[in-house]
């Protein structure tokens, strides 16, 4: 069941996706040449805490354990739920999603960006951007009145036009109260389908794309996804409200 967020709902939405934004942004910025993902998701944490958030993945259930992180943070071939660890550092040349999501207020704001460390090649340049522009296309989607396949279709479009390729196991989600919620948000399929979009809808659009094969497999620790032939995965990502006119970003951090 796809819940309609009431007034009072929306505005504490707004307020949960602000605090999702402000602690993305800042590890955006901390995330530099040498820093540990350990040390980056500790950053978050640190954040959060001070905000008055909690983090929305911390013990979040799995198949073998809960996640032990406070963040998700995926290097290169890895494409989703990457473990921080005091092992790894960021190196010149690698492209890392910091995947953030916070409760605030009982209500849950969700936002991944892939963020590029020091000097990365043009064509892996490219292939971020492709990720961002079809995020930026399907929320254009989500407007009163489409459908979720619509949202679907626009991102399908822009991945399969640049040749990128686009994961099927897991998609984007409806968000409120809980972190994950109906419906869920493919990021492929034929448009005009699916639920119809309507006025207090919040959904967490997220493309995920893959620079080679699109098929994936979910490494020993139980959690990271990884792309089976080795090649760049890029993963962005928003929490939007769907309104009478177009749709609301509500993870853009207001400046």
């Amino acid at each position: 069941m796809i819940t309609i967020k009431t007034k009072d709902e929306i505005v504490k939405m707004r307020s949960a996706c602000a605090m999702a934004a402000r602690v993305l942004n800042a590890m955006v910025e901390y995330a530099d040449v040498g820093v540990s993902t350990y040390d980056l998701d500790c950053f978050g944490r640190d954040l959060m805490m001070e905000l008055g958030a909690q983090s929305a993945c911390f013990h979040y259930p799995g198949r073998k354990s809960p996640y032990p992180a406070h963040s998700c943070i995926s290097i290169n071939d890895e494409v989703v739920h990457g473990i921080p660890s005091k092992n790894v550092f960021l190196k010149d040349g690698d492209i890392v999603s910091i995947d953030v999501s916070v409760f605030y207020n009982g209500y849950a704001g969700d936002n991944t960006k892939t963020v590029r460390i020091g000097n990365v090649s043009k064509e892996v340049e490219r292939f971020v951007r492709v990720a961002e522009e079809a995020l930026d296309l399907g929320i254009a989607q989500a407007t009163a009145g489409n459908r979720i396949g619509d949202i679907s279709h626009a991102i399908e479009v822009h991945a399969q036009k640049n040749r990128c390729g686009i994961l099927r196991d897991f998609v984007g989600h409806g968000i409120g109260k809980n972190l994950h919620e109906d419906p869920q948000i493919p990021n492929f399929g034929p448009p005009h389908t699916g639920p119809i979009l309507k006025p207090g809808m919040t959904l967490a659009i997220e493309p995920m794309l893959t620079f080679g094969n699109e098929k994936v497999f979910i490494a020993d620790d139980g959690w990271t996804v990884k792309t089976v032939d080795g090649k760049l995965a890029v993963h962005c990502e928003h929490t939007i409200l769907v309104t009478e006119i177009l749709p609301e970003v509500l993870t853009l951090e207001k400046k």
